[in-house]
């Protein structure tokens, strides 16, 4: 039972808001101690860990690039291209935006978005731009604006990549429910994901256009 504590240290490390890398590692060096296991052993098993699953770290090198982008001005020239389109409005161009997401996903495609390389330098500048074309935006507006865009990220991937038949957490089911002998095959399970992603766009979508509707409002209200 004393493995167990690598568990309590997870818990205890991500409620005080520590580092997660140092958090996991800790945890990792207690279970391991806790089960017998050498120091060098444990620290052996954490370097074989990252060497085979480094191809996960490779996401890192975008991260450069994105902000190169941002600094040559991709939010503003994202503002200008919006502009131009005066009758457009968030709801519809997030709606549009969850549409391309969930489409995405189901085929396999979960790294061609994102909150740092799509949301954050293009998506939530289009949005609130969109807005602006009905007056000017209100600080606590635009965070709400920023919200409701990775909200759509959110929804989009989640409920979109269990379509997608190769996705780790289709073949998770299919291993655990093998494990107790109930033998499936994975495009099972993603054709039963369908009727829930059309359930997630139903519903994100209604939210969408309540969320438009009110920045109409807001914009009256606030132009009178």
């Amino acid at each position: 039972m004393l493995t167990l504590l690598g568990v309590a240290v997870v818990v205890v490390g991500f409620a005080a808001r520590l580092n997660p890398l140092a958090v996991v590692v800790v945890a990792a060096l207690v279970t391991g101690l806790c089960a017998g296991l050498p120091p060098l052993t444990v620290i052996a098993a954490l370097g074989k860990a990252f060497n085979t699953n480094r191809l996960v770290t490779v996401a890192l090198l975008v991260l450069p690039l994105i902000g190169v982008i941002e600094r040559a001005g991709i939010q503003e020239r994202a503002r200008t291209v919006i502009a131009r389109f005066k009758g457009l409005s968030p709801g519809p161009l997030l709606i549009g935006y969850l549409v391309f997401r969930q489409i995405t996903a189901a085929i396999g495609l979960l790294s061609i978005g994102g909150h740092a390389q799509t949301v954050r330098p293009l998506i939530a500048p289009m949005a609130e731009a969109a807005a602006e074309n009905r007056g000017p935006l209100p600080q606590e507006t635009a965070y709400r604006i920023r919200a409701m865009a990775s909200a759509t990220e959110n929804v989009g991937v989640f409920f979109g990549e269990d379509i997608f038949v190769a996705i780790g957490s289709i073949l998770l089911m299919v291993g655990f429910l093998a494990s107790s002998g109930l033998h499936l095959d994975p495009l099972q399970l993603s054709a039963w994901a369908i009727p829930t992603a059309i359930c997630a766009f139903v519903i994100h979508g209604a939210r969408l256009v309540l969320f438009d509707l009110k920045l109409r409002r807001l914009a009256r209200e606030t132009a009178e």
